[in-house]
């Protein structure tokens, strides 16, 4: 081999080399964008949570020790009035009745923006009373396993809101007799699995056609509580969910 074609050869190899090179450093950018995307995405929806998570909470706050307060002063005013005659009679027995209709609704609305048992029990405590309301509401039969475990509270929160957009979607499009909801502990992770005998959906299509809302929050909180979710469904066969949750 003469000198030129050693000099050929050698442009050769290092043109190779800087294209080898090249190329590298393209996915190695590529990835590294798509890790940023991912990571600032996933810090949007932690903070859209957090922010939604407190104003629930101070909105039933106020509905509790504002306006829950205030209703029962105004029955207790209208429990003292005299009616001088049948038809007053009629009409303050009926406003009484419709305030405590008032304050009970409040009672409820302030229930679903944030459970008193969450904040003062914990999550199984508060999930439990959740299942328990859901049974004398809705026909769906919900079995409920579940163990001993601790979180903190953010976590507590964006779980039980997990399992209330299931049982949620369940009641709502499923039309599932029975739903399954177990939780357990196994390699240092919170698992939780829940299965219904409903209709089932396409999944993907959900997700990709925009539809599926509780969808992607579920999605959401699982990726704020470091976990995955796992759905199985399809037309005809129910629906599991799973995630896996490190403790």
């Amino acid at each position: 081999m003469n000198t030129d074609e050693k000099i050929l050869q050698l442009v050769f190899i290092l043109s190779g080399v800087i294209l080898f090179v090249f190329i590298a450093y393209i996915i190695y950018a590529v990835i590294r964008q798509q890790r940023l995307v991912s990571i600032w995405q996933q810090a949007r929806i932690a903070a859209e949570i957090k922010t939604l998570e407190n104003e629930r909470k101070r909105i039933a706050g106020d509905l509790h020790d504002e306006l829950g307060p205030l209703l029962s002063a105004v029955k207790m005013q209208i429990n003292h009035l005299e009616p001088t005659d049948e038809k007053e009679t009629v009409v303050l027995e009926k406003s009484s009745v419709q305030i405590d209709g008032i304050i009970k609704r409040f009672r409820e609305i302030s229930y679903d923006l944030l459970p008193n048992t969450l904040v003062r029990k914990g999550f199984n405590k508060a999930l439990k009373e959740y299942i328990e309301k859901m049974k004398l509401l809705h026909p769906l039969v919900i079995e409920f396993k579940t163990v001993d475990f601790t979180l903190d509270a953010s976590n507590d929160v964006n779980l039980f809101r997990m399992v209330q957009e299931i049982i949620q979607n369940t009641i709502k499009h499923s039309r599932a007799d029975t739903l399954s909801v177990n939780i357990t502990i196994k390699n240092s992770k919170v698992i939780l699995e829940t299965s219904d005998n409903g209709i089932g959906f396409k999944y993907n299509e959900k997700v990709i056609l925009s539809q599926g809302v509780g969808l992607l929050s579920l999605q959401s909180r699982a990726q704020l509580l470091g976990g995955e979710l796992k759905v199985e469904t399809k037309p005809g066969h129910g629906t599991t969910y799973k995630v896996e949750i490190p403790l």
